[in-house]
């Protein structure tokens, strides 16, 4: 999942880094900041270097807190994942006209880059590069907000967060959330558990589950609901579609 990244980076053995190896992954870190990242001064960089010292950890965790790395050090997949972004980004900054494209991408298009006939697209969309460091940390900083897990290919995560957009945040959504809130508020103590089991806190949680239980029973009913509607549309004019097999009069 790291190699085009470490191709990016003109790391010498790309396919052969495993993370899970303790050796190889403090190595990476001390080539990343030797040779991309450059935060530190040479001489302040000792602690890092000694990766056999049982301070390392301590010394890791400093460093990535001072880069402003969101990952603990305990995941180390997503932490190794975003130093490798973050060094791509900064090799880029550093010879951004080496790198920039002359054909930008757009996403999910085989014709990436072709400026359409009778001159260039007024469309923006069309101005993204989809592959540029700058457009992949705005992924990753997007989906850290809306709590998207981290995943290794930015184009599927965006798509993560185009569906999380479009049920959470759509006007649709929002007024149907503001419709829900308006409605009459429901207590706890006000639930009927309708049995006791002699004990006060397993009562409460168990009036906790039928509320969840009962959400859930109207969030189905509302998914029927529509599909019957829709149902109903698609079969209450025959002639719009010979293919339901009815002939109208």
């Amino acid at each position: 999942m790291f190699n085009r990244k470490l191709i990016a980076l003109n790391h010498q053995q790309p396919k052969k880094f495993n993370p899970e190896v303790e050796n190889e992954f403090r190595s990476m870190i001390v080539w990343l900041e030797d040779q991309k990242v450059r935060h530190y001064k040479i001489e302040d960089r000792a602690g890092l270097r000694n990766i056999e010292s049982s301070d390392w950890p301590k010394a890791l965790e400093n460093y990535v807190q001072e880069l402003g790395c969101p990952y603990p050090i305990s995941e180390r997949l997503a932490l190794i994942d975003w130093m490798l972004g973050y060094a791509v980004r900064l090799d880029y900054g550093d010879e951004a006209e080496k790198y920039r494209s002359t054909k930008p991408l757009t996403l999910g298009s085989s014709d990436a880059g072709k400026v359409p006939q009778g001159g260039a697209s007024t469309n923006p969309l069309d101005a993204l590069d989809f592959e540029d460091p700058d457009f992949k940390a705005g992924v990753t900083s997007l989906a850290m907000m809306l709590q998207i897990p981290p995943y290794h290919d930015h184009l599927e995560q965006l798509k993560a967060i185009c569906i999380v957009v479009k049920e959470k945040l759509s006007k649709e959504s929002l007024d149907r959330a503001e419709k829900e809130s308006q409605g009459e508020q429901t207590t706890i103590d006000s639930i009927n558990l309708g049995f006791d089991t002699g004990d006060y806190i397993i009562n409460e949680a168990a009036k906790i589950l039928r509320l969840l239980h009962i959400r859930d029973l109207r969030e189905l009913q509302s998914s029927i609901n529509q599909a019957i509607v829709a149902v109903q549309t698609v079969t209450a004019n025959p002639k719009t579609d010979s293919r339901l097999g009815r002939v109208g009069r």
